[in-house]
């Protein structure tokens, strides 16, 4: 099983009835980096009303929120539930809020911060990681035209393309598919083929 994440930091910001939400979503692996993402978005905005977050872990399977003093269930809640609804997971999602001066109501503070979370999301980019395996191979030059047209069928996603006195490959493929692949290179070159698979590892195919 994969699984979906963003990359570095994003946000966008919309207005509602003078109040400004802002949301802010940044990459996180552990609970250390999401708390010190969202003290790191408070000290930003000192002067706003409400700071609202959210975070999901994979690791852990650890997810907290907070209202930041908003009625209970309006601010972080929705925002976990935005989360959620798009599958992502080590994400940290604040969302700040200057006050405009005018009570939007309890479903309208929810439609809000929901709005707010989902505008930070999807100014982000994402990245779509799923284990797999690395692999090294060598081969004669008479053969890379063969191994050319067959990578692309198994969704490798290359590192890098070595020539010198052989041919040198290294690239990524998901576990999935890796069993498939490596006989289909082998078949392909009658054996005459080095492989090194590198297992259990995690890469971004989006």
């Amino acid at each position: 099983m994969g699984y979906i994440t963003v990359k570095g930091y994003s946000s966008d910001s919309f207005i509602e009835k003078k109040s400004e939400f802002i949301g802010h979503i940044c990459h996180v692996e552990n609970e250390e980096q999401a708390v010190a993402f969202v003290n790191k978005i408070k000290a930003e905005n000192r002067k706003a009303r409400h700071n609202v977050y959210a975070y999901k872990l994979r690791a852990s399977n650890l997810s907290r929120y907070s209202d930041d003093g908003e009625p209970q269930g309006t601010g972080g809640v929705p925002v976990l539930d935005v989360i959620n609804k798009e599958g992502l997971v080590d994400v940290c999602v604040v969302v700040t809020r200057y006050f405009g001066g005018v009570l939007l109501g309890a479903n309208g503070l929810v439609r809000a911060y929901s709005h707010a979370c989902k505008l930070a999301i999807d100014s982000a980019t994402r990245q779509e990681f799923c284990e797999c395996s690395l692999i090294s191979a060598v081969c004669d030059y008479n053969m890379y035209s063969k191994l050319s047209f067959c990578l692309p069928k198994f969704e490798v996603k290359m590192q890098e393309e070595t020539f010198e006195e052989n041919v040198k490959l290294s690239f990524f493929v998901k576990k999935e598919l890796c069993e498939g692949l490596i006989k289909e290179l082998t078949d392909l070159t009658n054996g005459k083929i080095e492989i090194n698979e590198e297992k259990n590892l995690w890469e971004d195919f989006a």
